[in-house]
C-alpha cells in the first residue's frame, strides 16, 4: 500500500464563514486512504461562533495560541514559535495555508522548519479592497509578493480575486489556479412546509441576507435597500441570518425606522432558510466567492448583489440574478423587478441552480484538490 500524503491545513481561525466551511469539507471529503490531514488553527474571538464547536464537531484540530484574528506582536510571535514546533514534529509533505494571517505565518515557518514541504496557499478573498488603506495595503502587497515567490502553488477561489492579485504583482498565471468552492447538495423540505415551521406568511415575498454583520458586508447598505423598498411600496419582508459587531446597531435602526426586517442571529439551518425564501441579497463592499450565495443558488433563488470581488463567478447578470453598483437605490430597483414578476424570479432562480450544480459541487472541489496534492507530491 502506497504511503499516504501528509497534508497540513493551516487556517488562522475556524470562525463561521466560507474559509472554515471549505477547510472542513476538505478535511472530511478527501480520501483518507490517500491523504493524512492535520488541521492547525487558532481560537475565535469572543464575538464569533467557532465552526468546529457549532457545526463540524466531527473534525479534530490542533489549536495554536496567537494564531487567531487579532494582530499582536507577542501573540503572533507565540504562534510563530508554535507553528515551527508543530511543523518540525509532524513533518508534513504539503503545507496548505488559508486566510491572510495564517498564510503569512504558515509560509514563513514552513520556509524555516518545513524540511522540503511543498507550500500551497489559498486566497479566499484578498485584502486589497475595503479592509486597509494607503501604506498598510502596500505593505500587504510587498509581503504577499515575497511569499508568493516562495510558494509553489497559489489558489484563488474566484477569477476576479486571481486577476486582481496578479495585477499588483502577487504571483503569475503559471503559478495560479482558480478552484471554485464546492458545497454538498442540500436536501430540504418543500417551501410551504418550511414556511409553516418558521411561521412565515405563505404569500409574502421574502428576501434573505446571510452573513456576518461587519463593516465589509455593509449591513447599513442593506437597511438602506430595505428603506428604499419600503418607500416604493414593495410588499417584501427581509430576513437577516448572522451576527457580528454591527448586529446591535442594525437591529436598533430597524426598530427605530420600523423596517420590515427579522433578525435570526447565527443559524445552522441556512439551507432551509434559503429554501423558504424567494430572493437572496448581499450588499458587501468586497468579497471572494461568498458561500452563502452558492447556497442561495442551490436553493433556486435569484440573487441581487453588489458587483464586487468574484461574485460575478456565481451571479451572471440578467441570467441568474442582478449585479448592481454600490447604490442602495440600484439594489432596490433590482429587487423591485424580482418582487413584481413571479416568472422572472423562477427563471433566474432555475438558471442559478443549474450553474451551481455545474460549477460549485463538492465533488468538483475535492477532485481539484486531490489533483493538485498529487501533482505537488510528485514534483
Amino acid at each position: 500500500m502506497a504511503e499516504r500524503i501528509k497534508v497540513m491545513q493551516i487556517i488562522a481561525r475556524m470562525n463561521v464563514g466560507g474559509p472554515a466551511v471549505i477547510v472542513a469539507e476538505l478535511m472530511r471529503g478527501l480520501d483518507s486512504a490517500k491523504f493524512e490531514q492535520i488541521l492547525i488553527t487558532g481560537y475565535c474571538d469572543s464575538n464569533e461562533a467557532d465552526y468546529l464547536d457549532e457545526v463540524a464537531t466531527d473534525i479534530t484540530a490542533t489549536r495554536i495560541a496567537g494564531l487567531g484574528r487579532s494582530i499582536s506582536p507577542i501573540a503572533d510571535f507565540t504562534a510563530f514559535l508554535g507553528l515551527i514546533k508543530t511543523i518540525r514534529t509532524i513533518k508534513p509533505d504539503i503545507i496548505h495555508t488559508h486566510t491572510a494571517k495564517a498564510g503569512v505565518l504558515g509560509r514563513l515557518t514552513s520556509i524555516i522548519a518545513g524540511r522540503g514541504a511543498i507550500r500551497i496557499h489559498t486566497f479566499h478573498g484578498h485584502l486589497l479592497h475595503g479592509y486597509f488603506a494607503g501604506w498598510k495595503t502596500q505593505l500587504i502587497v510587498l509581503i504577499e509578493k515575497f511569499l508568493a515567490a516562495r510558494t509553489q502553488y497559489l489558489i484563488a477561489i474566484g477569477n476576479q480575486v486571481k486577476n486582481d492579485l496578479i495585477k499588483v504583482g502577487i504571483g503569475n498565471e503559471a503559478k495560479f489556479c482558480t478552484f471554485f468552492p464546492g458545497l454538498p447538495t442540500p436536501h430540504t423540505k418543500a417551501k410551504s412546509e418550511l414556511r409553516n415551521e418558521f411561521g412565515w406568511e405563505k404569500s409574502a415575498i421574502y428576501c434573505t441576507f446571510v452573513g456576518r454583520l461587519t463593516q465589509i458586508k455593509r449591513p447599513d447598505r442593506l437597511l438602506d435597500v430595505v428603506a428604499a423598498a419600503k418607500a416604493r411600496g414593495l410588499r417584501m419582508h427581509f430576513i437577516v441570518a448572522g451576527e457580528g459587531e454591527l448586529y446591535e446597531s442594525s437591529f436598533t435602526r430597524s426598530r427605530r425606522e420600523d423596517l420590515p426586517v427579522t433578525y435570526l442571529g447565527w443559524r445552522k439551518d441556512i439551507a432551509e432558510i434559503f429554501a423558504a425564501s424567494d430572493i437572496a441579497i448581499l450588499t458587501s463592499d468586497n468579497e471572494g466567492i461568498p458561500l452563502t450565495l452558492i447556497q442561495a443558488a442551490q436553493a433556486g433563488l435569484p440573487i441581487v448583489a453588489t458587483d464586487v470581488g468574484s461574485i460575478s463567478d456565481i451571479v451572471k447578470n440578467n441570467e441568474t440574478g442582478f449585479l448592481t453598483s454600490l447604490s442602495g437605490g440600484a439594489m432596490a430597483s433590482a429587487l423591485s423587478a424580482l418582487a413584481t414578476d413571479d416568472e422572472l424570479r423562477i427563471r433566474l432562480g432555475n438558471a442559478g441552480k443549474a450553474r451551481a450544480i455545474e460549477f460549485f459541487s463538492l465533488e468538483r472541489m475535492l477532485r481539484d484538490h486531490t489533483d493538485i496534492y498529487h501533482s505537488a507530491h510528485k514534483n
